[in-house]
């Protein structure tokens, strides 16, 4: 398999059958040589829940407690004084019929879609659009709730949402390479904690399977299981 200079040269930089504490792992990543753009710093978990079993979703959202690092637009399915609260927390796009047939037609120029659970009813039909993407608004994930101002403050301070793939895995960004060290680990904590609280109760044995953390272009560090099996 073809591996670039600047990926071996990362590969060099760490011990690949180690694993390592969040903290070394960060402080190896920043090390490493990276691209010109300030990539995203990802974790990885392999969950030990069977995603084939519907009392095994796990899913939710977390607000980042140093953000994400990046600008997060918001879009808002609601009307009269939620409209109104929408916009004054932030919410670059608000709208309701007009909006939803935007969205119909192909548009999403946006990250996160929120909705009042009154527009749900109209705003489901776009499931074959919103689907795909991840942008279908979920009670779980907070984008569907009457405190739309409040929704969009924590969309736009860095909240994230996490979902078990088929494969039992999860893959949250958690900050950006010019992160100090101290803030991603911050982030991986409370994403980890927000894991553990979300676990299924009919899931057994090891829940944490395995982590690793990585950034944009470069390759998986593996994290010890320390920092996971206390949670």
């Amino acid at each position: 398999m073809f591996r670039s200079k600047l990926y071996k040269s990362q590969r060099e930089c760490y011990d690949r059958q180690q694993r390592y504490t969040a903290m070394e792992a960060f402080e190896i990543l920043k090390k490493m040589s990276h691209v010109k753009f300030d990539e995203s710093v990802d974790v990885a978990f392999k969950l030990g829940i069977d995603p084939k079993k519907s009392d095994q979703n796990v899913r939710g959202a977390i607000p980042l407690p140093k953000g994400t690092g990046k600008k997060v637009t918001v879009a808002v399915v609601a009307a009269g004084a939620q409209a109104d609260d929408a916009q004054a927390a932030g919410a670059e796009i608000v709208g309701f019929d007009d909006l939803i047939e935007k969205i119909k037609g192909g548009w999403l120029d946006f990250d996160v879609l929120i909705a009042t659970p009154e527009a749900m009813k109209q705003v489901r039909q776009l499931g074959r659009v919103l689907g795909p993407r991840g942008l279908m608004p979920n009670p779980k994930t907070g984008t569907v709730t009457d405190a739309v101002g409040d929704a969009v403050k924590e969309a736009k301070a860095g909240r994230v949402e996490f979902r078990a793939d088929r494969g039992a895995c999860v893959h949250v960004g958690i900050g950006r390479l010019s992160f100090a060290a101290e803030d991603l680990k911050e982030n991986f904590d409370a994403v980890i904690n927000a894991l553990a609280k979300a676990k299924p109760a009919t899931a057994k044995g090891i829940y944490f399977v395995s982590c690793t953390v990585s950034s944009t272009m470069s390759p998986g560090i593996r994290i010890s299981s320390k920092e996971t099996e206390r949670r």
